[in-house]
């Protein structure tokens, strides 16, 4: 079985540094071969190729823009009166992923509005998600991009978040029925909304483009305390076949490199 493929996050780690483009060689030299990013739309996309390009790293996944962060906004994809907003980040996320040979954008869905009741603004805003992913569907398979929806909890992290589960996406998937629209799976909010990691993994990854991790219940390095055990989630992902990227979206507990021993042994285990 070929090893697994790690990608650093660099909106999480290697914040030590502050520009994303330093990021980028802390990680190139700390020996990931690609990164990810959530909103990297205020540095000089020129700069990034640049950096790309001198290091060799492969930029995994990007994220839509959030859309007003000030006012509440947290993803734009889900939330009705707001389509032509999306479809302006859909443009800029799609320029950005281009330029810089990324495969993969995350469509974010967005936040319930604040005072709205969940159930009854649900099935309007499964209806616009719906609609948004059909015509991102529409752009991205032109491009060769694909566009990715991830259940992010709603317990701890973000209260408001509309999309809070796999099985919420996977209803969501089977609507829009389009090969270029798959499912992010982050096993943080996955253990933290529905345990039964072993069983969902392997019911949900058909449908998955992009895998993220950290360890709970405090979103620190896999080898941390606390309730998972990464080295038996790797191997179940080795045995699955996963051959896409697993990006590291955790906050280191001291340094970035200093927290890297866990991926080392891995890296050392499959040599």
């Amino acid at each position: 079985m070929p090893p697994l493929k790690f990608c650093a996050n660099i909106s999480w780690l290697f914040t030590e540094l502050p520009e994303f483009t330093q990021r980028m060689r802390a990680a190139a030299s700390a020996g990931f071969r690609a990164v990810e990013a959530a909103w990297i739309y205020n540095t000089d996309l020129k700069e990034l190729k640049t950096v790309k390009d001198e290091t060799g790293l492969e930029f995994a996944l990007i994220n839509t823009p959030p859309g007003d962060v000030n006012a509440g906004d947290l993803g734009l994809s889900a939330v009705p009166g707001r389509e032509q907003e999306f479809r302006q980040g859909l443009d800029l996320a799609v320029q950005y992923a281009k330029a810089l040979d990324c495969k993969r954008i995350h469509l974010m869905a967005g936040r319930v509005p604040a005072g709205a009741d969940r159930c009854a603004v649900a099935m309007e805003m499964e209806d616009t998600f719906v609609q948004n992913l059909t015509h991102a569907a529409g752009v991205l398979s032109k491009e060769g991009i694909l566009g990715l929806i991830e259940p992010i909890n709603t317990r701890v992290t973000d209260p408001r978040y509309f999309l809070d589960s796999p099985h919420q996406a996977a209803v969501i998937l089977q609507r829009v029925a389009h090969p270029s629209i798959r499912m992010q799976m982050d096993i943080f909010h996955w253990q933290i909304m529905d345990g039964n990691l072993t069983q969902n993994v392997r019911k949900y990854l058909p449908m998955t483009g992009h895998i993220q991790i950290a360890q709970v219940p405090d979103r620190h390095e896999p080898d941390s305390d606390g309730e998972l055990s990464f080295s038996y989630l790797f191997k179940l992902l080795e045995e699955l076949d996963y051959q896409g990227y697993i990006g590291c979206e955790y906050k280191p507990q001291r340094s970035t490199e200093a927290g890297l021993d866990w991926l080392r042994r891995y890296w050392k285990s499959h040599d």
